[in-house]
């Protein structure tokens, strides 16, 4: 190659991406950095904000301190800044992957970007740009941050996250470049809200606007290492059942070798975690049960049936339509829509607000199509109120509600989380309606008592409490008015009408 050639190749940042840098392998050997596919379609396809949901192991981590670097080395004046959720771990990136592959530049390139101020915490160059890595980086001005493992900050540091999004975020003006990467970790928190914005924006074909989020998923199928001989190889049915509809719905087509990695990776992570570290898609990235989650094991294998529990669940017109009601703290009210077909418990709709009366919510359910059959209520409506002496059992049948049920309370809440465990084994959810419901029977879960480093027998007062509320005062209304969990599971092949497989 000539200079002439070289100097041209140095002002291709593709070009030098693919050729100035040095890396090490998960080996631990000295290799020269190539972008694997996902890093190359993640580069073709920048926005201003990126939130970037993936599976393990696709480099990205690596790939935003390289292009940072070259950021720096090849612009003057630019500031970028990596925030880690460990301070370690921060330190790790710019020792390890940024200071590595910089030292291990063309002497003549190091020449003319010499570095300045060399600290655990930041690296300057001669040009005026710099890299900052920290937990939070909320002082300073930046033109590019990359949040590394956001989803495991919101889940396990939510003060951490609060201080990310005050702080590093605001240090980014409109115009400028945001990265948040990470593996999924439950479905709350800032990075499930930016990935459920952007995927809704992606669906619609909405461009989003400079400060919102540009969604990029990376499934397990893109690592190019996951991979396995197949030989000798015995993949479940259920496991070919789910490639084969996986491949239907995403157009994509599993290699043989593909298949045997995920197989068995399967069999060692379990439904749970492969969803978690291996996802196919968004949807799956978020079916992580929560740690302490009362109903982690009816929510699985809800989640292992076919037909599939989550789906469209249509309403049926001919039959009646039960609701049941949790009014919690500040008047928020969570309602839940059940129709009985046979022995299946169909869950089509669910309400939710706050800061509303009842007449507002008599109203909302009179707008809706349904015929009404029982409204199971809370035995906390029985009370009367201090101000007038009626109870909201009294106004809502004074505003036109009939067949109200007051359900009992359970001798202890553990009764009650038990009826619900065997009634949603005769359950069928509207994914779409009843979205959050469906979050909330995930992240409903026990309190954790950090002084004995154990959950406690007592649940976590959160968002999920009013949803979680509402559908056992269905499962306790249902089993003490109805018997059982509401009917005999019918056999699939009885079960009424052709919805499930229309």
């Amino acid at each position: 190659m000539t200079l002439d050639n070289l100097i041209d190749n140095l002002k291709d940042r593709r070009w030098r991406l693919n050729n100035l840098y040095w890396v090490l392998d998960e080996d631990g050997n000295k290799v020269k950095f190539r972008m694997r596919p996902v890093q190359e379609r993640l580069l073709d396809n920048l926005w201003y904000r990126n939130i970037i949901l993936k599976s393990r192991q696709h480099g990205i981590t690596t790939f935003m301190c390289l292009l940072f670097l070259d950021l720096c080395l090849f612009s003057e004046n630019i500031h970028c800044g990596i925030v880690a959720h460990r301070l370690d771990d921060a330190k790790s990136f710019l020792t390890h992957k940024i200071k590595f592959a910089y030292n291990n530049l063309p002497a003549a390139i190091r020449e003319l970007v010499p570095t300045g101020r060399d600290a655990t915490e930041e690296i300057d160059f001669a040009n005026g740009s710099r890299i900052t890595v920290g937990v939070s980086l909320r002082s300073g001005t930046y033109q590019f941050v990359h949040i590394s493992e956001h989803g495991k900050i919101c889940a396990q540091f939510p003060k951490k996250a609060e201080e990310i999004k005050t702080g590093a975020l605001n240090t980014v003006k409109v115009g400028q470049y945001i990265f948040i990467e990470s593996t999924a970790e439950g479905r709350s928190g800032d990075f499930y809200d930016y990935c459920q914005a952007a995927e809704k924006r992606l669906i619609a074909g909405t461009t989003p606007t400079m400060m919102q989020f540009h969604l990029h998923f990376f499934g397990w199928y893109l690592n190019p290492t996951n991979r396995m001989d197949p030989t000798g190889v015995v993949i479940p049915q259920e496991t070919l059942d789910y490639f084969a509809e996986f491949e239907a719905a995403e157009g994509v087509t599993l290699d043989p070798w593909q298949r045997a990695f995920y197989s068995n990776k399967l069999q060692e992570q379990g439904l749970d975690k492969i969803y978690q570290e291996f996802p196919g898609t968004p949807t799956e990235a978020f079916q992580k049960a929560i740690k302490g989650a009362y109903y982690k094991l009816q929510m699985t294998w809800l989640r292992q049936q076919f037909p599939k529990r989550f789906a469209t669940v249509p309403w049926e017109p001919r039959v009646k339509v039960d609701t049941a009601w949790d009014l919690g703290m500040d008047d928020h009210m969570c309602i839940v829509f059940r129709q009985r077909v046979g022995g299946e418990n169909r869950i089509i709709d669910h309400l939710e607000f706050s800061g509303e009366g009842l007449p507002y919510y008599v109203k909302m359910l009179a707008e809706k199509p349904y015929t009404y059959g029982t409204h199971y209520l809370p035995h906390d409506v029985a009370v009367r109120s201090l101000n007038d002496g009626v109870s909201r059992e009294d106004k809502l049948y004074q505003l036109g509600l009939r067949n109200l049920v007051t359900v009992e309370r359970t001798k202890n809440i553990e009764d009650g989380i038990e009826e619900v465990r065997g009634f949603l084994k005769t359950c069928w959810f509207d994914e779409t309606r009843c979205d959050r419901l469906i979050t909330a029977l995930d992240s409903y879960q026990k309190k954790w008592n950090a002084s004995i480093g154990d959950f406690t027998s007592q649940p976590l007062h959160d968002w999920a409490s009013n949803p979680a509320d509402a559908f056992r005062t269905l499962a306790c209304g249902v089993s003490s008015n109805e018997g059982g969990n509401g009917g005999e599971f019918l056999d699939r092949s009885r079960s009424a009408g052709n919805w499930r497989t229309a």
